[in-house]
């Protein structure tokens, strides 16, 4: 893996204050196991990325390393449970927000009100909503877009190749069962860990 694997950082995307050393770390961690970042960042404010396939554990770990890696901020929901002393200080630096995941809508609300109130916000989240294949992709990334009216980031892990990608960039059209077609569409080539394509 050459040395120049991070996407350059578009001025217009959130970011993390600049840290030499943790994004070394980041690179480092991902050079030594034969991970690489492909794409391009796009220069957009805000915006819902979401992330597939979605199969292993292992998945939080390579995007957080990749996270760290580019140095960029994005925002996740978590568990609510997972907020506890020492874990809840060292979650919310890495961007996780809690959420109480028994109301679905409640996410989206929740999900739509932070990136409005931010100038920049990058919001990230797995579709398939579980590890385990589904048939079904939650909509839950698709409302949240449209009632923000941001864009939706296509971002996916190619396990063959060891490859955290930057996709495209998909703008919804309103219609939702024609835009969760486009986008599994979008997904079929790249394979999970622990099972193939979406």
């Amino acid at each position: 893996m050459s040395h120049d694997i991070v996407p350059r950082i578009p001025p217009n995307m959130p970011q993390v204050p600049p840290n030499r050393f943790t994004r070394w770390m980041g690179r480092t961690f991902l050079r030594v196991f034969g991970w690489k970042i492909v794409g391009t960042l796009p220069d957009i404010p805000k915006l819902v990325m979401i992330v597939a396939p979605h199969s292993s554990n292992w998945d939080g770990i390579w995007g957080m390393a990749a996270k760290i890696a580019m140095g960029f901020q994005v925002r996740v929901l978590g568990k609510a449970q997972l907020f506890w002393w020492p874990l809840s200080p060292l979650l919310r630096k890495l961007g996780v927000v809690p959420v109480d995941r028994s109301s679905p809508q409640g996410t989206v609300e929740q999900a739509v009100r932070m990136i409005r109130q931010s100038d920049k916000m990058w919001f990230a989240l797995t579709p398939e909503g579980t590890r385990k294949r589904v048939d079904k992709w939650k909509g839950g990334f698709l409302k949240i877009a449209q009632q923000a009216q941001v864009p939706i980031l296509m971002a996916y892990f190619h396990y063959p190749d060891k490859v955290v990608g930057i996709g495209d960039v998909y703008y919804p059209t309103g219609d939702m069962d024609t835009d969760m077609a486009a986008i599994r569409a979008w997904y079929q080539p790249w394979q999970g860990k622990n099972r193939g394509t979406v």
